[in-house]
């Protein structure tokens, strides 16, 4: 008699592997903020310009942070039928307190998204077509915004050689994209078939680990691409809409931040911070740190300097935006993940969730 062969666990990685990337995010960080800081600006002159906003500036700045956490759950509720407003609220505060904190935190935002809609009841599936969309969605207008915040400045300014190369090479980005998207969704047979292409990829990779060859992965991308064109015919033009809203109310809090700590449109004009915007935005495509802390800051402070913003001005605007954006979803994720452990009154059984007419069975 045999013992039972178990399978062997997978080795863990050594430990200077494991802290590579959070001692490198912590040493970027750092350097920013007790480095460059300093030596850009007087950090009491910044201070200074923080001071000296009003009560109703200050009242103004934070409706217009509250707006703009409130603006990706229309994003949510129209990519996921039957997702309700406040299930949406719960779910992005939660997972964007989770990016801005953890190395890594933004693929556990998609594994929590996954828990946490499972437990309403909501299927995989589903999920996944509401990640897709609005991710594709997003990255659309993270590589439109440049195109039209350069196009913008053409009008004002003679163009320069090096606006020009980075506006073709983000409409560049966008054709692709869209292009990527038509095929993925053009006819059932090319979602067939690129679910077959991803299987023959993936059995290469499994076979020298012994594992079985994954299957049906062409009747699932079928599956998938048929609910996600019954999503976009029905709701494109909200799905759009609820995405420029929310790209553009984030830019608003940074123009509005700016303008109180004392950076006037003599200096930086709303174009010019528009570009600066939409290019530091782009640099958060690779994560080198938890939701771009000391990226961004470092690439909009040098970015609207150079534009001719007085530097402990910007400096001033940019840190508050940074405080709106950044750290107040981080308290507010919390309370929101502690609610979604404690209310059981919207947890239902697996794939229990309403359907509705785009949720077809057969999906």
């Amino acid at each position: 008699m045999t013992a039972v062969e178990t399978p062997a666990r997978p080795a863990r990685k050594p430990l200077w592997r494991r802290l590579i990337g959070p001692l490198f995010s912590l040493v970027l960080v750092a350097a920013v903020y007790f480095w460059f800081l300093p030596q850009f600006t007087s950090l009491s002159d910044v201070w200074a310009a923080i001071r000296a906003m009003s009560p109703v500036e200050i009242g103004v700045l934070v409706l217009a942070a509250i707006w703009n956490l409130a603006t990706y759950q229309f994003v949510m509720v129209s990519t996921m039928p039957g997702l309700t407003l406040r299930q949406a609220t719960v779910s992005t505060e939660t997972t964007t307190a989770v990016s801005n904190t953890l190395v890594g935190g933004a693929a556990i935002a998609v594994g929590l998204t996954y828990t946490m809609n499972s437990s309403w009841g909501f299927s995989r599936n589903r999920t996944s077509v509401m990640l897709l969309v609005s991710g594709l969605w997003n990255n659309f207008a993270k590589l439109g915004l440049p195109v039209l915040a350069l196009a913008l400045l053409a009008f004002q300014t003679r163009p320069e050689p090096g606006r020009l190369l980075a506006g073709l090479l983000g409409l560049a980005g966008l054709v692709a994209g869209a292009l990527a998207l038509w095929l993925l969704l053009r006819s059932r047979e090319s979602a067939a078939k690129l679910g077959r292409g991803m299987a023959r990829v993936v059995n290469v990779l499994l076979r020298p680990l012994h594992r079985p060859p994954v299957e049906g992965w062409d009747r699932a991308t079928t599956k998938f691409r048929d609910r996600t064109v019954l999503l976009l015919r029905a709701r494109w033009h909200w799905i759009s809409l609820a995405t420029l809203v929310s790209h553009l109310s984030l830019f608003l809090v940074l123009l509005l931040a700016l303008r109180f700590c004392g950076v006037g449109a003599d200096q930086v004009g709303w174009v010019e911070a528009l570009v600066v915007f939409a290019f530091s935005r782009l640099l958060t495509a690779i994560p080198f740190t938890p939701g771009g802390l000391g990226i961004i800051e470092l690439a909009m402070i040098t970015g609207l300097s150079a534009a001719g913003g007085d530097r402990p001005a910007v400096a001033a605007g940019v840190l508050v935006f940074r405080v709106l954006t950044y750290v107040l979803p981080i308290p507010l994720g919390v309370l929101t993940y502690v609610f979604w452990q404690r209310n059981k009154s919207w947890r239902r059984p697996p794939n229990g969730a309403p359907r509705t007419p785009l949720v077809p069975e057969s999906a």
